[in-house]
């Protein structure tokens, strides 16, 4: 396992980086940190350089301010980004990650270089929307582990769960242990920015892939098309038999899915440049 030690940038970002190559930067999820990007920091870390980072009010970077906006996320990746001096990188976003990640790629496209969003919302029904803002509603009363069993019961699979007991327990305490505002103004977002600027999302020109579960029940197979219809050239890719948490749960599968990708972009880019130049 590789041994990372986390560094921060001037306004306090926390964050991972390593490995050597074109640099792919990952976006966790609301409620979660750096850390479920083990099996991806591991897996792509032998061709890229990998930076993963804790979103605002989690983990160890700055708590937002109350009603910071989609766009506050994306301008905490920005100075990230001019930190470490990357002119362009991949961005790779998991669920509210997701969100971070498609504003990033309207506000900046001069900085990004490819685009993936993993297991992520986009066009909710009117069901979908009423069960997040019920959820919502419950974290704003009772702090973030309201919905953390409901949460982790949809976001893995019963199997998964009963053979990685220690790895789960650790999940539940890291919901719980979530600053209570910081958590709530994300969820907030997570909850209603699932058409953000949509009508804008045909000028992103970068190599996108869009991928979630078969079985993700909030983040479906439909959304994933849909979205992906929304930007010119994406990719689509359904994993079978796969919930929420995929990152975490089949490792090797989205490695190797995020490693095709990748490879395939980064190639093309080249191409281009050969023929430009």
């Amino acid at each position: 396992m590789i041994r990372l030690t986390a560094e921060r940038t001037p306004a306090g970002t926390s964050y991972l980086a390593t490995g050597q190559g074109q640099p792919v930067v990952l976006i966790h999820g609301v409620g979660l940190n750096k850390e479920m990007w083990g099996g991806q920091v591991v897996g792509l870390a032998t061709k890229y350089r990998v930076i993963a980072y804790d979103m605002l009010g989690h983990g160890a970077s700055p708590r937002p301010e109350s009603g910071t906006p989609l766009l506050g996320y994306a301008d905490q990746l920005l100075e990230l980004l001019d930190h470490l001096q990357l002119p362009k990188v991949t961005v790779i976003g998991f669920s509210m990650g997701g969100l971070v990640a498609r504003a990033f790629a309207l506000h900046y496209p001069q900085r990004l270089q490819g685009l993936v969003v993993l297991n992520s919302v986009f066009n909710r029904s009117a069901e979908q929307r009423a069960g997040v803002i019920a959820r919502t509603a419950q974290a704003a009363e009772h702090g973030p582990d309201a919905n953390a069993e409901a949460a982790l019961s949809r976001w893995f699979s019963r199997e998964y769960q009963a053979a990685n007991p220690a790895q789960i327990a650790a999940l539940r305490q890291t919901l719980a242990g979530n600053d209570p505002q910081g958590y709530l103004t994300t969820y907030e977002l997570f909850a209603t920015q699932d058409m953000y600027r949509a009508e804008d999302l045909g000028s992103i020109q970068v190599p996108t892939l869009v991928a979630t579960g078969e079985l993700d029940p909030g983040s479906t197979p439909q959304m994933a098309e849909q979205l992906a219809a929304h930007i010119p050239g994406a990719t689509v890719a359904v994993l079978a038999e796969q919930r929420h948490m995929m990152p975490v749960e089949s490792p090797r599968l989205v490695n190797q899915l995020l490693l095709e990708f990748l490879d395939n972009a980064h190639s093309r880019q080249n191409q281009i440049k050969g023929i430009v130049a």
